[in-house]
């Protein structure tokens, strides 16, 4: 009986220790798949990010994104047309582009500019992809606000207000309607009520407004090349021997500038001396040689 009983007890701790051990082997590919998926995110130590920090969601709030990248120049065109299909693939009802502009400066040098109307629901997200795209294209997130103005609170205002001038109007129509009325009084009650009805129609038209701002989200993207930062892709000695080049070609048209300038008085002044050194000039000379003895035997 006893030997039965440690045959129980022994089966017993094998098996709690088999399930714990099984627990554990569960666990852990869990912690490294988790493990996996930070790494993949976080950011290299070296590169610089803008913080992960977004507005909360505020019913009522009306919010306007406004990014700046610094891309390689070659790039800005085709990460533009990026961020342009990703929104025209939402369509219209979400995403409408608003403005565009791609501008080439110095032949090399270029600065664009993209405007958006977006779902507010979805703005958020939409910048954070077209980050991830500038990114992949070796730019860098340079500049970055999100402004947001209360317009919830202003058409709950403005509703108090509507109801504050209809009471108004309601108390003013009624001393209308009341009998015994003279003409100037009747007048002065009609102005009164003429002036409330256009306050009422500011008021509607400034919620319009707002409702509007609130069911549409705007927001820019602007673009400007770079070189020798971190991250473009550029390497900055490239960026040195460019300079370099160009400063050559500068001191070089100088040259030529001053060549054109200079080299006609010069031929001018080369032909002079030889024509003053040939036979004609030797004759000129001694004929104006001539002429000074005769007037000075005259004189």
């Amino acid at each position: 009986m006893m030997k039965k009983h440690w045959l129980i007890m022994g089966a017993s701790c094998l098996l709690i220790a088999g399930c714990s051990q099984n627990s554990n082997e569960e666990a852990a590919p869990e912690n490294y798949s988790t493990a996996d998926q930070v790494a993949d995110v976080a950011p290299e130590p070296a590169a610089m990010r803008a913080p992960g920090i977004s507005p909360t969601a505020a019913p009522g709030v009306a919010f306007n994104y406004r990014y700046a990248f610094r891309i390689p120049d070659e790039k800005i065109a085709a990460v533009q047309e990026v961020h342009a299909a990703a929104c025209e693939a939402l369509g219209i009802s979400r995403c409408r582009i608003t403005g565009m502009r791609y501008q080439l400066i110095d032949e090399d040098e270029v600065e664009a500019f993209l405007a958006f109307k977006l779902d507010p629901i979805i703005a958020r997200k939409f910048g954070k992809d077209a980050i991830s795209s500038v990114e992949k294209a070796k730019g860098i997130l340079v500049d970055s606000e999100i402004s947001g103005t209360d317009v919830g609170s202003e058409i709950s205002a403005s509703q108090r207000r509507s109801s504050d001038v209809n009471a108004e109007i309601k108390r003013l129509e009624a001393r209308l309607a009341a009998k015994g009325l003279g003409d100037r009084e009747r007048t002065e009650l009609q102005q009164q009520v003429n002036q409330l009805n256009q306050q009422l129609s500011s008021e509607s038209e400034s919620r319009r407004q707002g409702e509007a701002s609130l069911a549409t989200t705007p927001m820019e993207f602007s673009y400007s090349g770079g070189e020798g930062i971190a991250g473009l892709g550029r390497n900055p000695l490239a960026g040195a021997f460019d300079t370099s080049v160009s400063s050559f070609v500068t001191m070089g048209s100088f040259i030529i500038m001053a060549i054109g300038v200079l080299l006609p008085w010069a031929i001018l002044i080369f032909l002079f001396i030889l024509l003053a050194r040939s036979k004609w000039g030797v004759a000129v000379r001694n004929w104006i040689s001539r002429k000074d003895k005769q007037l000075s035997q005259i004189d």
